[in-house]
């Protein structure tokens, strides 16, 4: 009895290593898919390999259970274990100021930021679905169609369709609305017991990534044209004054391979678009070049619209050259803050996350780097706004809400 009892335990934990082994995270090419992914069907061999690797899993432990499991063992295989035969964690979301930003091809966001990191935890690809609204995106995740939702759904149509649910404030909402964020914007799964959900509440509620969280929140924040004299402002000066440059900023864009909009509203960061704007440190322009940026990137009249917007564009190339490394759904942030502060200091902040282990290549951990320390150093206060506040002007000016 003894040895039969000795070979059961020996039989499961041998299926087991093997489980393991089978589920583990294959070793990938880096990820060069766009986070925006149409469905795409894969081949006979990709599908037969998939379902005979989980036809191995499955019968490894169905040999791992006592016989009288067998009978009453369900056939359902956990989210978890898809997402990581398939490398790809699938999810449904649903657009909005506090979910995910995808207009004109410039795609990011708050909740976007965060599943982004989660993903990378887990060692996957992202495949993100747009939906129409709420109900629809809770229903593919119940359909199947995806392995979790970025939504701000009410908890009453959540529970409607028993689907498990994390705030991704763990409870902090304060955190989120002093932002101007949406207090409920959650993952959805459908089980709380699906390793998938229960590593996503560890991952959203330790204390470490709760902070990063928080600080994230205030890169997304929602305010900064939501007052009357803001939106004035800001709509008077790009009524007024765009047209006469428009011309200018779409050509340069066109030079340097940028998107336009993103120019004018790192135009209206530096002068308010203000061609003739100076400043009491001697930078200058409607880019508000300096004298030596503006010799190294050929610029004789700063002054001059064409030329000054030129030199802007030509320098911000230079940027996100300096951060090819960096995944492109973050690059825009480290080439806006090293053209404010300078590319060797981004770099340096980024030599001190590696030796800590972090990330150095996530906006997020830089941002939450910037604000940790910026008490210490008032550039980092002042690059912490400068990129925050051109991304917001950037959503507004391409959803046109002013």
């Amino acid at each position: 009895m003894q040895r039969i009892t000795y070979r059961v335990k020996v039989s499961a934990q041998g299926a087991k290593r093997r489980i393991s082994y089978l589920l583990r995270p294959s070793k990938r090419l880096p990820n060069t898919k766009s986070n925006i992914v149409s469905s795409v069907t894969p081949t006979t061999s990709n599908r037969f390999a998939k379902t005979k690797k989980l036809a191995q899993v499955s019968s490894i432990a169905l040999l791992s259970l006592p016989a009288e499991s067998l009978t009453t063992m369900q056939a359902s295989v956990p989210a978890y274990d898809h997402v990581m035969l398939d490398n790809t964690l699938t999810v449904a979301a649903v657009p909005g100021n506090s979910t995910y930003f995808a207009t004109d091809g410039f795609q990011h966001g708050f909740g976007f930021d965060l599943v982004r990191t989660y993903a990378d935890e887990l060692g996957v690809d992202i495949d993100l679905k747009a939906y129409a609204s709420e109900e629809a995106a809770l229903h593919a995740l119940k359909s199947g169609e995806a392995d979790m939702a970025l939504t701000t759904a009410s908890t009453q149509l959540k529970s409607q369709l028993n689907l498990s649910s994390i705030n991704v404030s763990c409870g902090y909402d304060a955190s989120l609305t002093k932002n101007g964020l949406h207090p409920k914007v959650s993952w959805s799964f459908n089980a709380p017991d699906d390793p998938l959900s229960q590593k996503a509440s560890y991952f959203l509620c330790d204390s470490i990534k709760l902070k990063n969280t928080q600080k994230l929140a205030a890169f997304y924040n929602q305010t900064l044209l939501k007052d009357a004299y803001s939106q004035d402002h800001f709509k008077k000066t790009l009524t007024e004054r765009l047209p006469d440059y428009q011309s200018s900023f779409e050509e340069q864009a066109r030079n340097y391979n940028h998107d336009w909009e993103l120019l004018v509203a790192m135009g209206y960061q530096e002068s308010h678009l203000d061609a003739n704007a100076v400043s009491p440190t001697g930078v200058r322009g409607l880019m508000m070049l300096t004298n030596n940026t503006a010799k190294a990137m050929g610029v004789s009249d700063r002054v001059d619209p064409y030329q000054s917007i030129g030199g802007g564009a030509r320098y911000l190339e230079q940027m996100k050259d300096e951060f090819a490394d960096v995944p492109k759904s973050d690059r825009i942030w480290f080439a806006l803050a090293g053209y404010n502060m300078g590319p060797n200091a981004v770099k340096s902040i980024q030599r001190k996350l590696r030796t800590q282990g972090i990330d150095d290549k996530s906006w997020a951990n830089v941002y939450a780097y910037l604000a940790e320390h910026r008490a210490s150093n008032s550039r980092y206060g002042q690059a912490m706004h400068y990129v925050s506040n051109i991304r917001s002007y950037l959503e507004t000016i391409k959803t046109q809400t002013v």
